[in-house]
């Protein structure tokens, strides 16, 4: 059969949070009425670009409000009834739940991607939704979001491979051959600890997912109390872990609140959800470092001046010294890819200029980060050295020049005046304790033990 023989279509998944967009589908569409599906449609052409429309059409939303994740590779979809489809899926980030739906869906809800083993769907949605979901690769490789995000997709991913063990079917994730449930779901883990050693809360939230997974908890922590050390089991403690992401990050807001900057000057740098989400709740006026490399602060300056009725500033990283006297900050704010047992904290590159400055003009500093990001006692920091070709063309370089071009710094706990968690507001004293809880997550037991 060529692709001649075949008829294009494009299947978008949307992800708010952990979940996924799933539409019943109407009598008013041709094929498979009553059946649950995602955002689909026929694709002659671009399929990105009719992935948009269809976007559009079917949720009422603006598609280039939405961040594009991945578009998976396409696959067949043999029907006797309908021919063979050639299946295009995708995957978008989706800021909001409200969606306006057309004459083609009956009803809609928003769900953990592993519901759909559950339901009568369009044939083989979960295949499609295997294409674009979150991989070890995809955790690996992410230098665009923030630990917050990063973490919430490696959970995503034990999820997703466990409730696929369960139900019989290819797991997004590539699992070993050999070994049980528990077994392959155990390396899928340790694979995931090893993919981003700057990032705590990585380890933190799929050690967490393990350990109550194996039974390591306290009576009453895991919901059902059933078979431990089963792919079931860690399905069940994966939703535990994501389904209170959420509610701690407006624990962690509300707790923010209480510093003393009220209605003031508020400097930060980089991108993080979490200062993002203060910032527009208490701050009247941000000064936004440019945040090299990458330079992400440029594009959280104009989002905050796009949501902010107050002034943005953004000041190049040589000049937050100045621009804390200038623009007569009050605080600074930032957030924190790992919090060290004794305070310290691994942010991106820049974050201990900028304490020290606001150090050596008494401007208190803020570290916003989930208690998920403190790492258990004898974490190292990875600072996840760059490309030094990105400073300096090494043909160019006589010998006796090195480059250090690392992708974070640390912070020492004597520049940080408080944490903001959902916890409330913790001093470096606080810190170890944290760590400690960490530690004995960590503390799983591994197949041979």
């Amino acid at each position: 059969m060529t692709d001649e023989d075949e008829t294009g279509v494009v299947t978008v998944f949307l992800r708010n949070g952990s979940d996924v967009l799933l539409l019943c589908r109407s009598d008013a569409v041709g094929s498979y009425s009553g059946q649950w599906g995602a955002v689909a449609g026929h694709a002659e052409g671009d399929p990105e670009r009719l992935a948009r429309e269809e976007i559009r059409e079917e949720t009422g939303l603006d598609p280039d409000a939405l961040a594009f994740v991945r578009r998976g590779p396409p696959f067949p979809v043999e029907d006797p009834d309908h021919g063979t489809w050639r299946v295009t899926p995708f995957l978008f980030d989706c800021p909001t739940r409200d969606v306006t739906t057309n004459e083609e869906t009956t009803e809609y809800e928003w769900v953990g991607a592993p519901a759909i083993l559950d339901r009568e769907t369009v044939p083989r949605l979960w295949e499609s939704y295997r294409r674009a979901a979150p991989t070890v690769a995809a955790v690996r490789e992410d230098r665009d979001h923030g630990s917050e995000y990063v973490s919430r997709r490696a959970v995503e991913v034990v999820r997703d491979a466990a409730a696929a063990l369960g139900a019989g079917v290819d797991a997004p994730a590539t699992l070993p051959d050999d070994g049980g449930g528990w077994s392959r779901l155990a390396a899928l883990a340790d694979e995931l600890l090893a993919a981003r050693e700057s990032m705590a809360v990585v380890a933190n939230r799929v050690n967490r997912t393990m350990w109550l997974a194996a039974g390591e908890h306290d009576a009453g922590e895991a919901s059902s109390g059933g078979p431990v050390r089963s792919a079931g089991a860690v399905q069940e403690a994966a939703e535990h872990v994501l389904a209170n992401l959420d509610p701690a990050g407006r624990r962690l807001v509300g707790e923010g609140r209480r510093a003393n900057w009220g209605d003031g000057v508020v400097a930060t740098l980089s991108r993080s959800g979490t200062v993002r989400e203060l910032l527009g709740r208490v701050a009247a006026r941000v000064v936004v470092a440019e945040s090299r490399p990458g330079g992400e602060g440029r594009a959280v300056a104009l989002a905050l001046a796009d949501a902010l009725v107050a002034p943005v500033t953004l000041c190049a990283d040589a000049g937050v010294a100045h621009a804390l006297d200038a623009r007569d900050v009050d605080a600074v704010l930032v957030g924190a890819d790992t919090v060290l047992a004794d305070g310290s904290v691994v942010n991106k590159v820049g974050t201990r200029t900028l304490a020290s400055a606001a150090a050596a003009q008494d401007v208190p500093v803020y570290v916003a980060a989930h208690t998920d990001k403190v790492a258990p006692p004898g974490h190292e920091a990875a600072l996840e050295p760059r490309d030094p070709a990105e400073l300096l063309d090494g043909a160019d370089a006589p010998a006796t020049l090195t480059v250090e071009h690392p992708t974070f710094d640390v912070t020492p706990p004597t520049l940080v005046d408080a944490y903001c968690t959902e916890e409330g507001l913790l001093t470096a004293d606080s810190v170890p304790t944290v760590a400690e809880r960490a530690a004995e997550c960590a503390d799983w037991p591994r197949p041979s033990a």
